[in-house]
């Protein structure tokens, strides 16, 4: 939002709320019903107006994706934060889109020659076209935008676009909608003329807007990719076309690089940056190589979209269940295929804390494969290489988030130290301080708790921390409690078998049943141990999230949310690594090796992070 708002910078269809995309469906309708059983021969172009809708909102997506895996790299020419605040802001992006398409709609029914049914192809009107584009509309763009930065307009409307110093490529169309209706009147231009005498073409139209799009997000993209040699081999192209680092320029400094995408009226009107040509060569550099890694892997096949490189709305808020990415099975399929082909680790995310660089690495395996035995090899083998691709890159701790599956998978990651045993690079579990927060989450003045769920090294270490600070632990399984009591040693009646369901307190696994917990009194609180929630069939009770804690302010760059945890809130298991490699510490905590409890919570709390639930 503007600092003063003006008149028309809300959307009229705003309201609508994620229902907007309805505004399309008169001409959509009407357009299929001509198409399929009109008398008068097929208008090719009304037809073919919301496919086009389509392959935009595709094409500035695959932008988005490729932005942001960029300068997870550490590519980025502005490196500073991005946070969620600039997200909710850009999140209706595709508002333009719409607009363009009721505008083309209109333009179609009202137009006298737009109702001929227009050519696929004609060269002379590309050719007009691209000419018009570079005078008048060049022209005209420089001086309009001159004019938004006068006060009066920029308080009021282009300041809202200001607001990203941080660029993304779909930083280019948030605008208000004022912004947008004098945009569209000035590249309307080639597109009515080119109308008018009759040298239009479907294909002249769509490939203008096409080139529209991609130049606009080229400029917001945030990573230098355009390489110097090519103006060295082509001097005179410095003035037809901006690159990346150009037009981020314009977001640092304000008052330089006014050009639409050809810098040429810079150049006229002594407005270009001189820093251009140094920032651009600075910008070509490799991706940074990072201190801490983050490893993890996808819960489920369509949390695809809810990565930080695909959707930024869903990234950008706990994972939910969306029925509408079913709807996607098709693109979902593919992607399975791609990362079975490939199969290698990749960046999502990098944040910045203390001057240490921390990246979240993805492994492309998914929950499901974690329960084939069959797939326990594979699943190894990818782990192993991304910690090894790690050290090679110069991280210093490598911390194994959800892929820390158990006893049966990888020995709670201590297989891999055992395969390299000259490994540098600290492997990290973060059992220790998923212990510490589940600890500090009990209430106080709790005397007793029912402990349920597989038996893994974060439940033997609770179930021991737990009969040190003189809590009982009550377990429903007779198996549990023989093994609990075996592995304790403990006093007789520190751990016991009970099946009466009184407790108020109870550690819970993922598996936790429905049955299980509608034998729960009113009230009871579940505080989960493991790195998935359980399903909540209660309203009458409280659900903890995973171990978990919120994060300091000082901790950059944080945009997205770690699966279902709310916004800058990590897990443990991710906060762990960090609180590693912060402090120095010189060993791994893995395999059935754990950090002092009491040390790795102080030094955490110590680092700025906070519990999410009061013990009082």
């Amino acid at each position: 939002m503007a600092s003063t708002p003006g008149i028309l910078t809300d959307w009229p269809w705003t309201p609508l709320g994620s229902f907007k995309y309805v505004v399309l469906a008169p001409w959509v309708i009407h357009s299929t019903y001509l198409h399929m059983f009109g008398n008068e021969g097929t208008d090719l172009f009304y037809i073919l107006v919301f496919p086009f809708l389509l392959w935009r909102m595709l094409h500035n997506q695959v932008w988005i994706s490729l932005s942001r895996y960029q300068t997870a790299r550490g590519k980025a020419i502005v490196d500073k934060g991005l946070e969620f605040e600039q997200v909710d802001r850009e999140r209706d992006w595709d508002d333009q889109i719409i607009f363009n398409g009721i505008l083309f709609y209109l333009g179609r029914c009202i137009l006298p020659r737009a109702k001929t049914n227009l050519p696929i192809w004609r060269g002379d009107g590309l050719v007009m076209m691209m000419l018009l584009h570079a005078g008048p509309v060049e022209y005209l763009y420089y001086w309009l935008h001159r004019a938004l930065h006068h006060h009066f307009l920029y308080t009021r409307y282009h300041s809202h676009h200001h607001s990203s110093i941080v660029t993304e490529p779909i930083t280019s169309v948030t605008h208000p909608f004022a912004e947008h209706i004098t945009y569209f009147m000035l590249f309307a231009i080639p597109i009515i003329s080119t109308l008018w005498i009759g040298t239009a073409s479907i294909t002249s139209y769509f490939v203008y807007i096409t080139y529209i799009d991609f130049m606009n997000n080229l400029g917001h993209c945030n990573f230098e990719f355009i390489p110097n040699w090519i103006f060295s081999l082509i001097p005179p192209l410095k003035y037809l076309i901006y690159t990346p680092s150009y037009h981020s320029l314009h977001h640092t400094q304000f008052r330089t690089n006014y050009s639409l995408f050809m810098p040429i009226y810079d150049y006229m009107y002594g407005t270009m940056d001189k820093s251009g040509e140094t920032l651009h060569e600075s910008s070509l550099r490799k991706g940074e190589s990072p201190d801490v890694v983050h490893l993890t892997h996808l819960p489920s096949a369509i949390s695809i979209y809810q990565l930080p490189l695909a959707f930024a709305s869903l990234a950008s808020n706990p994972h939910t269940s969306t029925w509408y990415l079913w709807l996607l099975w098709p693109v979902t399929l593919w992607s399975m295929m791609l990362t079975r082909i490939f199969g290698g680790s990749f960046v999502i995310e990098r944040q910045r804390f203390d001057k240490h660089r921390l990246q979240t690495w993805v492994i492309p395996k998914y929950s499901l494969q974690y329960s084939l035995s069959w797939k326990n090899e594979a699943i190894n083998r990818a782990i192993e290489d991304a910690i090894l691709e790690a050290e090679q890159k110069g991280a210093k701790v490598i911390s194994l988030g959800l892929l820390n599956q158990g006893e049966g998978l990888n020995s709670y990651g201590g297989i891999y130290v055992q395969r390299n045993p000259r490994l540098k690079i600290k492997v990290v579990d973060g059992s220790s301080l998923a212990v510490a927060v589940i600890l500090n989450s009990i209430p106080k003045g709790t005397t007793q708790v029912l402990l349920t769920g597989n038996l893994t090294k974060v439940v033997y270490a609770l179930a021991f921390s737990l009969c040190q600070r003189d809590m009982q632990v009550v377990t429903l399984q007779k198996a549990e409690y023989l093994k609990l009591t075996k592995s304790l040693n403990t006093t007789e009646g520190k751990v016991i078998h009970d099946r009466s369901y009184a407790q108020k307190v109870w550690l819970v696994g993922d598996e936790l049943s429905k049955q299980e917990q509608v034998s729960a009194p009113k009230g009871t609180i579940f505080v989960p141990f493991s790195q998935f929630p359980p399903q909540q069939f209660r309203r009458d009770c409280f659900y903890h999230h995973t171990p978990a804690m919120k994060i300091p302010k000082s901790l950059e760059n944080v945009y997205s949310c770690e699966n279902w945890l709310p916004r800058r809130v990590m897990s443990a298991w991710r906060i762990a690594g960090i609180m590693h490699a912060l402090e120095g510490w010189n060993e791994h905590e893995c395999g059935y090796t754990m950090s002092n409890i009491d040390k790795v919570w102080k030094a955490t709390l110590r680092h700025g992070f906070q519990p999410l639930i009061s013990k009082d």
